[in-house]
């Protein structure tokens, strides 16, 4: 079981959003440290300075799309904050309610290198000395889009699949490793923090943050290998197997809505995190 009492934790998008939530919730949980990674300077201030009195918390500038400002800033964060215990990698952008042909070279590189290269990056940092250590836990914040395919949002689908392929990977070499090192997969759907505002949902309701946020901190503390968010979301994989392609389309895709959930997306003004 991984302790987040006494614990270095490491978020990444960690001023807004569910990354956010998270950090509160650690610090509440008795963490050693926060280290809070964003690009967005002035929330982290403010999330500084409302966390302060919860515990110690630090923060530093990171474009997490820059692979040596990444090494830069992981060197830095264990210097300043000691051995990072627990790495939530939770930066996430999204360009969406624009089908393939209309997005742009840069679009595409945009999101795979900040939701699919960068958590890998940090994890080639952080992963050396928690293997030294024997000790450590990464929890890599996919997306239940990356269990199925959706139209209007082809590259983010692609870069959670990525995601949860590299992810359960890892977890695997460090059990075949026989390591204490743990790896936690987690793929959420919609959630209400602002970064998909105009989805709409038949057939689940859009998750609530701090519901969402307990519920990721339990899997890290009870090890769990996946977590999908809400469990029921496994039945549609079930049925995705189980079902020939065009009946799946209709029934799940049509009928209950799934590819039509981004028709009505706006999504988040300014730096995107999940």
């Amino acid at each position: 079981m991984t302790k987040i009492k006494d614990s270095c934790v490491l978020i990444t998008g960690g001023a807004s959003g569910i990354g956010r939530i998270m950090g509160r919730m650690a610090l509440e949980r008795g963490a050693r440290k926060l280290a809070i990674w964003d690009i967005d300077e002035e929330k982290m201030a403010a999330t500084a300075a409302e966390f302060g009195s919860l515990g110690s918390v630090a923060t530093y500038k990171v474009d997490v799309s820059d692979h040596e400002a990444v090494e830069a800033a992981y060197a830095r964060t264990r210097a300043e904050c000691g051995d990072v215990d627990i790495l939530v990698n939770c930066a996430g952008i999204v360009t969406g309610n624009r089908t393939f042909d209309r997005q742009t070279v840069r679009d595409i590189e945009r999101t795979m290198t900040v939701n699919t290269t960068a958590p890998m990056v940090l994890a080639l940092q952080a992963l050396p000395d928690m293997i030294a250590r024997d000790h450590g836990h990464i929890c890599n914040i996919a997306s239940a889009a990356g269990m199925i395919s959706n139209p209007k949002m082809s590259v983010y689908v692609a870069s959670k699949w990525a995601v949860i392929g590299w992810s359960d990977s890892v977890r695997i070499e460090l059990r075949q490793a026989r390591s204490r090192v743990r790896v936690t997969t987690v793929a959420p759907y919609y959630i209400d923090t602002g970064m998909f505002d105009g989805v709409r949902s038949r057939i689940f309701p859009i998750l609530d943050p701090e519901a969402t946020a307990r519920k990721i901190l339990r899997a890290i503390e009870r090890d769990k290998d996946f977590r999908g968010i809400p469990w029921g979301f496994h039945f549609i994989r079930f049925w995705q197997g189980a079902l020939p392609t065009s009946w799946f389309d209709t029934i799940f895709g049509g009928w209950f809505g799934i590819f039509s959930a981004m028709d009505g997306f706006t999504g988040r003004k300014g730096p995107e995190k999940r």
